[in-house]
């Protein structure tokens, strides 16, 4: 009698979830895909009540989540953050900014701003998920990176690099960290339609432009982001690491 492979679990039962900028956008579709796995969600943002309101909206549909007030910036902040709510199985980081302009015109300010919360806070905040992972046998570490991270950007100097950054830290983080099983990897969207991107959406020669550079002719949706980041949460994807998920609809093929 042929014996059948069993297929791996999509299930997070029992797993403890961190989300930073999840109470809105692609980190609140993270949120629900990660609690509605079986996941106990924490939600963490800058607004307390925005991560009330994903939190309460998450617990009222019957699943698990609470909210905590966080800047991603602040270390010290990220440390008690884990020290009260760790460690976690998942975390998945979806905080990030953009201040796009002509490389030409970059202002430092803005440019510390960006690198400060796309890169440095990503790279200590993955530091500090692994050492919490290591004690408890493993875990997936999921960056919210960009298909910029693979592609250049007009006025997106500043930007790209930083997703570029989060791209390479992501490769030599799961070298390091894969003898304590800790995966780390990325999932990168095209244009995704969210509060961030309102303005851009505004526009209708912008628009346009994004379609034509979408192969599959469509702006992307919250929803697709939520299927890749329960795949890299679960076992489904437990020999994936140091590898990145372009959900681009065929933007970076060419």
């Amino acid at each position: 009698m042929t014996q059948l492979p069993k297929t791996p679990s999509f299930r997070l039962d029992g797993k403890n979830a961190l989300v930073t900028g999840g109470s809105r956008g692609i980190g609140l579709g993270c949120s629900v895909a990660l609690a509605e796995a079986g996941a106990h969600v924490v939600i963490a943002a800058r607004s307390q009540a925005q991560v009330e309101g994903a939190a309460t909206a998450i617990n009222d549909a019957g699943y698990k989540a609470q909210g905590v007030v966080l800047d991603v910036t602040d270390l010290d902040q990220v440390k008690a953050l884990f020290a009260e709510c760790g460690p976690f199985h998942v975390v998945v980081n979806s905080a990030g900014i953009a201040k796009h302009g002509s490389p030409y015109d970059t202002a430092v300010e803005d440019f510390d701003a960006v690198t400060s919360v796309n890169m440095r806070s990503a790279y200590f905040l993955a530091q500090e998920a692994a050492l919490g992972m290591k004690t408890i046998g493993g875990g997936s570490i999921i960056q919210i990176s960009s298909q910029m991270g693979h592609v250049g950007g007009q006025d997106r100097a500043v930007y790209c690099g930083t997703k570029h950054a989060i791209e390479g830290f992501n490769k030599g983080m799961a070298i390091d960290f894969a003898p304590d099983k800790i995966r780390v990897n990325s999932i990168c969207p095209t244009f995704i339609r969210t509060p961030l991107t309102e303005p851009t959406f505004a526009d209708p020669a912008k628009v346009e432009w994004i379609k034509q550079k979408i192969k599959l002719g469509r702006i992307g949706e919250v929803e697709d982001i939520m299927g890749a980041v329960l795949f890299l949460a679960s076992d489904a994807s437990a020999l994936i690491t140091g590898t990145s998920i372009l959900v681009d609809g065929g933007w970076t093929a060419g």
